[in-house]
């Protein structure tokens, strides 16, 4: 008798979470990015000439030989496909916030079509997010109701847009 659900003898199961990094990670992940982007953006006082030479500049994470921390750029949509799922509400708050901040009016999350359980998932945490104004499917020139469609309130205040 054949059975399809069982491993072939001498393989070995996978890890846990099928050895991807926990929420945690991501969570540590976006609060270095956020430190990261603000140091970057932030403007820097000149050297005064007694000083003498600037020290040099810790490398920013992600940089090879870091802590594995990839750094993502904040952009206008993001693409959830390369997250794990337990990671998707954490990673879509922060995505959100840190976009309200950089001055974002408009942005498209990508969750995939499938069975629309992340739909379910990024809508529900969209339903609640302070910084949302407004949220619908994307049209079909757009990813369809593979996104969604997120419009934010200003930064710093709930002005009506």
């Amino acid at each position: 008798m054949c059975s399809i659900n069982r491993a072939p003898p001498g393989a070995t199961a996978a890890p846990p979470g099928g050895g991807r990094r926990g929420l945690g990670y991501t969570a540590r992940m976006l609060r270095r990015l956020r430190a990261w982007l603000d140091s970057a953006l932030s403007p820097r006082a000149p050297a005064s000439p007694d000083t003498g030479p600037e020290p040099p500049e810790p490398e920013p994470p992600g940089a090879p030989g870091g802590d594995d921390i990839v750094v993502m750029p904040i952009e206008d949509a993001i693409d959830l496909h390369t997250f794990a799922p337990r990671d998707v509400a954490s990673v879509v708050e922060e995505y959100l916030h840190e976009a309200q901040q950089r001055g974002f009016r408009e942005v498209r999350i990508i969750h995939g079509r499938g069975k629309g359980v992340q739909r379910r998932i990024v809508q529900s945490v969209l339903s609640r997010h302070p910084a949302v104004d407004g949220f619908r499917d994307a049209p079909a020139s757009r990813g369809g109701w593979g996104a969604t469609v997120v419009w934010l309130k200003v930064a710093g205040g709930d002005a009506p847009s």
